[in-house]
């Protein structure tokens, strides 16, 4: 027995199968008995009204027969039962029952019973009104201070207001705006009704207004209505509480103040009565009804509020009192006074759950038994945790903390890529200047170990290279099924792609519900985006690379671009891309040497990256495993920034443009909104040129919108770009310094950290935190360096200065020995320099700009370094000395 359960006093089932909501419940002295204990009134939205005097002879008995005084089926859904004098010329309760398009009031009177079976109720119909709107809800109060009988008010699903003064129909107002239903109450202190509109705020208005304004039965939308013909109803206030209303209520010590609760969906509110917040408490939890009553002992206003995790909270103004756990969820609860016991509290499931019961914290009679006790051998145990501990090691060694194999078991994912062009191409709607561009077509195949359903593969390639499909779902119903799918790939429009690597991913959850993911990367051909052409003896852009192993013939690296059977085919090559450029590769007869050339710095990153790969798999295949590639070269950062520059630029024209549309689109609406006055002018005004200047806007907008796209499309070829120079900086800072993968890893996380650049998250900000970051923990000088914060805020900057020194400061810092580490010690100041010495790395920022100067010439600008360094005078078509 849980000590903080709610204490069954009292509890029965009521029927089979019916329905109950929060105005079935009533606790009321319904007979008027002389003993003013109050009976369990409990109508079902199955149309029977039930009638409980509960007895029980000890504590937790459930319901006996002499406990229900009445059963009776009304025939029609009870939507809510209340009890009040609601009979003229008596002051007699009598119980008012609401269905859903009737009012009936009852006289309930009880006899005494002569046998065993106790007392007994009947129940006699004293007048009925039939509705002719359906109703929701009602309440009830002395409407405009009448004493000694209770009016009563029943709002309709359609908003209206219907007033009965006892036997007799009086008026019927329309709630203003009116859109659904909310609860209803009366507050007899300011004579007002209150309920919360589908506007979720708390109206309310007065019972006066509600009586001399305009009759609802006589409400017609004429223009003699709105010159003034009667009056409208107007809210005397409202507050807006932001969420929907489960229920309100109105409780007062006496008719000096009174308070209106409201409760929400998430929040509890109290108000005074002209609508201010007298306090409000957030709820942790979803609740199903509450119930406010004044506590006379302590002054105070006590509320009851159940929730749907079956649990009873009472609040003394916003403080929790007690929390109590009921065996049902609550739909409705009322206190009252039974069988001589005061405060009991009712509640009411909607399945038919009743329960009375008490707060109390009755002594639990388990007690636990005594653990036998022994000595313990804390040697054993020793040995013991320390063979554990070595298991633990030898198996987080092993396999890791996760278990691998097993994902991997799950799916096979394997991709081909066909080694031939497609026989029909299958590009379409491609912006290429060719006539012809071939399409490869790329088999994903996946087999599965055990049932999967719903496995989605996704595949992905750089822009501008299209995909024939790119989405697949799959059904493994049976264990050890092969599924094989195809599509093609080509480029659509008229620049280079950033990498020629895809990825397919599959993802999949396992029979026991886990998600999986698992991803493939295929390589597309290089022939797919290029094309044999002419070497070209001058270019603006030069990069070499240098190898430990004798030059390779470009013939064998670049079998299918030959362009013709010369012997220059084996030292010069020449590539041209489908989107225009010219690439030229030179393979020196002397040296170890490689040179690749181009008009555009972007484009050379593909055929470098191309050439470095192949030279690892001729000598791999060769059995040479000593093989690598070194760059001793500046790094062309004038180049990089140059292409920097013209993205942000791009960057900056696009908002330039965005605000600029958004200023003519505001002023097309405020032209519109004039022309739409004259035109519904009873008496025509001159149009005064506004159709002239509605027009002129127009196509002000329509410019602007196409100048918009164009300057996006132009952003996102200049981002790919972008990444294209992006991937040769960082291959030649890996070369120069010889990088670890690792290492290659965090650069390229750090300068390629987006897949798509937009105007909210743009690349130029995202890569200066990162490269601040690394400037200040593992490439940091001192102390006072990793003591600086960096923004939280990732904002668009003024300019690119900033970005082009740390770039420029990231480089000087590796030159200098610094190496990239995450680690949790990466954050000491770094020591070891290279070889020959070299200036120390500044903190201030006037050293900063004398070492920005430094770099400058150190990185300086490749085609200067070729123009002024002497070197010996060779043909390009001849090869690259040394």
């Amino acid at each position: 027995m849980s000590l903080f359960k709610a204490r069954d006093w009292w509890s029965t089932i009521l029927g089979d199968k019916e329905e109950f909501d929060q105005g079935c419940l009533c606790l009321a002295n319904v007979d008027n008995s002389g003993n003013g204990q109050d009976k369990i009134i409990v109508g079902s939205f199955m149309g029977y009204l039930r009638i409980f005097s509960p007895h029980p002879a000890k504590t937790g008995d459930g319901a006996q027969a002499e406990d229900l005084l009445l059963e009776v089926d009304l025939r029609d859904p009870v939507l809510q039962v209340e009890v009040g004098k609601f009979v003229s010329g008596t002051e007699m309760l009598h119980l008012a029952v609401l269905h859903s398009r009737k009012l009936c009031v009852y006289s309930v009177s009880g006899t005494l019973g002569n046998v065993e079976h106790g007392n007994q109720c009947q129940m006699k119909l004293m007048y009925e009104h039939n509705l002719q709107r359906t109703a929701c809800n009602m309440t009830y109060g002395s409407f405009g201070g009448v004493k000694g009988r209770d009016l009563i008010c029943i709002q309709s699903m359609d908003g209206m207001l219907m007033v009965f003064e006892q036997e007799s129909y009086a008026f019927g107002r329309f709630l203003p705006g009116f859109l659904l239903p909310g609860p209803l109450a009366y507050s007899s202190r300011t004579d007002s009704f209150l309920t919360v509109s589908s506007c979720q705020q708390v109206e309310s208005y007065k019972y006066q207004v509600l009586a001399f304004a305009t009759d609802a039965d006589k409400r017609q939308e004429t223009e003699q209505q709105k010159l003034g013909s009667g009056k409208r109803l107007v809210v005397d206030w409202t507050l807006n509480i932001g969420e929907q209303a489960l229920d309100i209520c109105i409780v007062s010590f006496n008719q000096s103040a009174s308070s209106v609760f409201v409760l929400g969906e998430r929040n509890f509110f109290c108000l005074k009565d002209n609508g201010q917040i007298r306090f409000m408490k957030k709820l942790d939890w979803s609740p199903s009804c509450f119930l406010p009553y004044c506590s006379v002992s302590e002054g105070t206003i006590n509320t009851l509020i159940g929730n749907h995790n079956n649990m009873l909270h009472i609040y003394q103004d916003v403080t929790l009192k007690w929390a109590t756990q009921l065996p049902h969820i609550p739909v409705a609860v009322r206190v009252g006074c039974l069988h001589d016991l005061k405060g009991v509290i009712v509640t009411l499931s909607d399945d038919g759950h009743l329960q009375c019961s008490y707060l109390g914290t009755d002594p639990s009679l388990f007690q636990a038994p005594n653990v036998q006790s022994r000595e313990l051998n804390y040697d054993e145990l020793d040995v013991e945790m320390k063979e554990l501990q070595k298991i633990i090691k030898d198996v987080n060694k092993s396999q890791g903390v996760w278990p691998m194999t097993e994902r991997e078991d799950d799916l096979n994912v394997s991709v081909v890529v066909s080694p031939n062009f497609d026989s029909v191409s299958q590009a379409t709607d491609v912006e290429v200047g060719t006539d012809l561009v071939p399409s490869v077509t790329v088999k994903v195949t996946l087999q599965n170990r055990v049932i999967l359903q719903k496995a989605k593969l996704s595949v992905y390639v750089q822009p501008p290279l299209e995909l024939t499909c790119d989405q697949f779902t799959f059904q493994f119903m049976t264990p050890d099924l092969t599924r094989t799918v195809s599509f093609s790939v080509y480029l659509k429009r008229s620049y280079t792609p950033s990498e020629l690597e895809g990825n397919a991913v599959v993802s999949y959850s396992r029979p026991t519900g886990i998600p999986r993911v698992i991803q493939c990367k295929f390589r597309l051909p290089l022939k797919l985006i290029c094309l044999p052409g002419q070497p070209s003896k001058t270019a603006s852009h030069k990069i070499t690379i240098d190898t430990n192993k004798s030059p390779v013939s470009l013939l064998s690296l670049f079998p299918g671009f030959a362009s013709q059977s010369d012997d220059d085919q084996v030292n010069v090559m020449g590539f041209h891309f489908l989107g225009g450029a010219r690439i030229t590769v030179l393979a020196s007869k002397t040296s170890q040497r490689y040179r690749i050339q181009s008009e555009q710095f972007e484009d050379l990153w593909l055929i470098t990256n191309e050439l470095i790969l192949r030279l690892q798999e001729y000598f791999e295949k060769q059995g040479v495993k000593d093989f690598a590639c070194s760059f001793s070269g500046s790094i062309p950062l004038q180049e990089y920034f140059e292409l920097i520059d013209h993205h942000f630029e791009l960057r900056i024209n696009g908002e330039k443009l965005e605000e600029l549309l958004s200023e003519r689109a505001v002023q097309f609406r405020a032209i519109q909104r004039r022309l739409l006055a004259r035109f519904k002018d009873k008496t025509p005004a001159p149009l005064q040129h506004l159709d002239t200047l509605l027009d002129g806007t127009y196509k002000q907008v329509i410019a602007l919108a196409d100048a918009v796209e164009e300057n996006q499309g132009n952003l996102f070829q200049s981002f790919t770009r972008l990444k294209s120079a992006t991937h040769l900086v960082i291959l030649l800072i890996a070369l120069w310094q010889k990088l670890s993968a690792d290492q290659v890893a965090i650069l390229e996380a750090a300068f390629l950290p987006l897949q798509e650049d937009t105007q909210e998250l743009g690349w130029e900000e995202t890569v200066d935190a990162a490269i601040s970051h690394l400037l200040k923990t593992c490439l940091s000088k001192s102390s006072k360096e990793q003591a600086m914060n960096l923004n939280s805020q990732l904002n668009i900057p003024k300019d690119t200065s900033q970005l082009k020194k740390h770039i420029t400061l990231l480089c000087d810092r590796l030159a200098k020995g610094g190496r990239l580490c995450l680690s949790t010690d990466a954050a000491a100041p770094q020591t070891m320099v290279m070889p020959g010495g070299c200036t120390t790395i500044p903190e201030s920022d006037l050293e900063e700009r004398s070492v920005e100067q430094d770099s400058t010439e150190l990185f300086t600008n490749h085609r200067h370094l070729t123009a002024e360094t002497p070197r010996p005078e060779v043909s390009p078509l001849q090869g690259v000395s040394e």
